[in-house]
């Protein structure tokens, strides 16, 4: 790939369509598009859209030249989640329109299901005839709570709202049980609030910002990376806390190389050293907080000595650290991180993050964490959703009564047949994401998808759950169709719009269209009311004081605040939605259900001899799985690496760049070979893989074969038993130059 392509998604955003794309285009002329309404009111070669690549949905707009080709996307000035500049992944979002591998038109399978993509073509009509009959038996036979939901991204909002009308509420995202679940628990049983997205965090004006397993830079967060470079410009210091010297690393006053599974040790030593210093925020922790003589009195056993024997953490860089903390609070800030579910004890660590930021007093202050606003938009009306009469819940046994969101695993695990139940989940619909690659522990996966009467999966790309549909349902990519607004909150709310650049290419279609036609064949079609969903925009847009006419021409719109200031005033009386109305360093609610009220650290499993801790993160230019086919994306990283300590590389005789094939601790051999990478980067007891590679599916034609799946090896899954996250960090592996058969475990 030429320098200048490269160029054209890193730094300027801007493409020659004939220099990037070929010849793949869409020949549909300006005069069309003008006629369809599809261009904005103001400038027919530019529309608004927000991207979907990734969960920050940063705002920008589509650039299309004179014969209507979309050519780039550039950021919208105006967006708080991006102020105009996109990440690589945002710019490359183009590659997904483009990519002559989508999924087409819809498919019906025509033999068993075995990963294999079988299918016959059928029209929409025929597709959606097959959805409603296999939906309306599971209704007569087993009862409508007896279909699910797993989602990622917009189109959920439409397959959710015909699956509640439908009568079941098992609607569950991956990225709870998998990614960001433990945190919001520790935090809503800390402060009341949890954080949700994008984070309320004051990084641009902190002092100090710490980082322990947040890969902030490579993970591409992008409001939070330009904040953390304004901080680092205006002289805030970094403390990263990670295996594996990483891009955050490179940028910090401290890497702490800490032993895997070790966090929560660091954590207590610190707590205990802040406290004992006196290096607390006095005032704030005597209003605002409960339980810190407990506190107090339980972290004295912690010192960085103990912790030192743990973590491999020296007890000098310890006090250093934790001092670096106090001398910046209150605008001081222990990143609370996004991919949070590792070794099943999850809540708890981020339990003492939470407490360890109440400490230093940064919960509501300058510099710490801010207090978000979000606009409340109505729902277009519809009738009320009937109340199911059983959930996901039934198949816990009474556990995870903290979570707040649908398990996808809890959805996995009632999906299998047990003595237990009475019912089992007999349906799902799967949209946007692939979870072959997403939930852990694939034999389970497939186990209960084995038990399913139907699967309907709706996705852009011929994914590996695609090879298990029954249904397969081709979503047009973002860039090609209308959705909700996106609704965000921030320092200010915003809302912003995204409409098609385009027609449709091939015979996909959007989502929303997807679930009122199947609703009307379900006899639901009052629950989408709307006849175009323009009219439903509209409508929305007329109740917040806004029109869609309006938001054609702005893209984005910032919002005044509504509730309140942005942090708390100097002795200001708060109350915290806590069950003490204040801060909890003592956790009653966990109390209450039987958990420690404080953070406890406890041993976890070593690597066997010649085993490593699995250690795995994200790139910049990838979003998981969904873009390792993406030709744009591609250009920049086509493959994963295996990094590997040179102490190790030397025992086991591997070269720089050698080909190797990885085997977990249950025998399972990866698919395909990945090469090494020789680094100083990582830790010797560690090696370090990029998730979202290895896909086993020839229909990826660039993604095919390359490098390793890390979701392969995921075979131990560490159960968090406070919210049910499923910690996925427990897995090691071992090299082998030839492929060899699984090793029965």
């Amino acid at each position: 790939m030429s320098a200048s392509r490269r160029d054209f998604i890193r730094i300027t955003s801007l493409s020659a369509a004939g220099l990037i794309f070929g010849g793949q285009y869409v020949h549909s002329a300006v005069k069309a598009l003008r006629q369809e309404g599809i261009g904005g009111s103001s400038d027919p070669l530019r529309t608004p859209t927000y991207c979907e690549v990734c969960f920050w949905q940063c705002a920008g707009w589509v650039h299309k030249n004179e014969e209507g080709k979309i050519k780039k996307i550039t950021g919208n000035d105006d967006d708080p989640n991006c102020n105009g500049r996109l990440c690589p992944r945002g710019t490359g979002g183009v590659g997904m329109y483009y990519d002559e591998d989508r999924l087409k038109t819809p498919l019906i399978r025509v033999t068993g299901k075995d990963g294999k993509q079988t299918f016959k073509e059928v029209s929409w009509d025929e597709a959606f005839d097959f959805i409603a009959e296999k939906l309306q038996k599971i209704k007569k036979e087993h009862g409508p709570e007896c279909t699910a939901l797993f989602t990622h991204g917009s189109g959920g909002h439409y397959w959710g709202d015909l699956l509640k009308a439908f009568g079941s509420g098992n609607i569950a995202a991956p990225s709870y049980s998998q990614c960001r679940g433990p945190r919001e628990v520790a935090f809503i049983a800390t402060f009341g609030d949890g954080l949700n997205s994008p984070e309320p965090l004051d990084i641009r004006d902190t002092r100090c910002l710490v980082l322990i397993g947040s890969h902030l830079g490579e993970n591409m967060h992008n409001g939070q990376v330009q904040e953390m470079s304004d901080a680092i410009d205006n002289g805030a210091s970094i403390i990263t806390v990670d295996p594996r010297y990483s891009t955050a690393a490179s940028k910090s006053k401290f890497w702490l190389p800490i032993k895997p599974a070790t966090d929560i040790a660091l954590l207590l030593s610190w707590i205990r050293e802040i406290i004992n210093n006196e290096w607390y925020d006095k005032k704030y922790v005597e209003q605002y907080t409960y339980g810190f003589e407990e506190l107090k009195n339980y972290v004295q056993p912690f010192t960085p000595e103990w912790a030192y024997g743990i973590t491999t953490i020296k007890p000098d860089q310890i006090r250093e650290t934790a001092r670096e903390m106090a001398n910046a609070a209150p605008s001081v800030i222990i990143h609370p991180g996004r991919h949070v579910t590792w070794y099943g004890d999850d809540t708890q660590r981020l339990r003492a993050v939470a407490i360890l930021n109440a400490l230093l007093g940064s919960w509501g202050r300058r510099g710490g964490f801010y207090i978000p606003d979000k606009m409340g938009l109505p729902a277009y009306p519809h009738p009320p959703f009937p109340k199911p009469s059983r959930t996901w819940r039934e198949a816990m046994g009474g556990k995870y009564k903290l979570a707040d969101l649908a398990l996808a695993s809890g959805v996995c695990d009632a999906t299998i047949p047990s003595p237990e139940l009475d019912c089992n989940i007999k349906g799902w619909i799967v949209n946007g994401t692939n979870l072959i690659m997403t939930l852990p522990d694939q034999k389970k996966t497939i186990d209960a998808i084995n038990n399913l009467d139907l699967l309907v999966v709706v996705d852009t790309m011929p994914m590996e759950i695609t090879g298990y549909a029954d249904v397969v349902l081709p979503e047009c990519t973002y860039l090609e169709r209308w959705d909700d607004l996106r609704v965000a909150q921030g320092r200010n709310p915003s809302i912003a719009l995204r409409m098609p650049a385009t027609e449709p290419k091939y015979n996909s279609k959007p989502a929303y269209w997807m679930a009122k036609e199947v609703s009307k064949r379900l006899g639901l079609e009052e629950y989408f009311g709307w006849d175009t969903f323009e009219e439903k925009l509209d409508w929305q847009l007329k109740q917040v004081g806004s029109s869609l006419e309006e938001m054609k021409r702005l893209g984005v719109k910032n919002l005044p605040r509504e509730y309140g200031n942005l942090f708390f005033e100097e002795g200001e009386d708060v109350d915290f939605y806590t069950n003490t109305g204040k801060i909890e360093l003592y956790s009653t609610a966990f109390e209450a259900e039987g958990f420690d009220p404080f953070p406890v650290y406890t041993p976890h499993t070593e690597p066997p001899a010649g085993y490593y801790h699995l250690n795995y993160g994200r790139a910049p230019m990838h979003t998981f799985s969904r873009t390792a086919n993406n030709p744009n994306l591609t250009d920049l990283m086509d493959e994963n690496t295996v990094w590997v300590n040179p102490k190790v590389a030397k025992e086991w005789g591997i070269k720089n760049g050698e080909p190797v094939y990885l085997q977990n601790q249950d025998g399972v051999v990866s698919d395909f070979q990945v090469k090494v990478r020789v680094t100083e980067r990582i830790r010797f007891d560690s090696v370090y893989i990029v998730h979202g590679f290895g896909h086993a599916d020839k229909k990826l034609s660039r993604a095919y074969g390359k490098g390793v799946s890390d979701s392969q090896l995921i075979t131990r899954v560490l159960m968090d038993p406070v919210m049910g996250g499923t910690g996925m960090r427990g897995n090691f592996v071992t090299f082998r130059f030839e492929k060899e058969s699984e090793v029965k475990s």
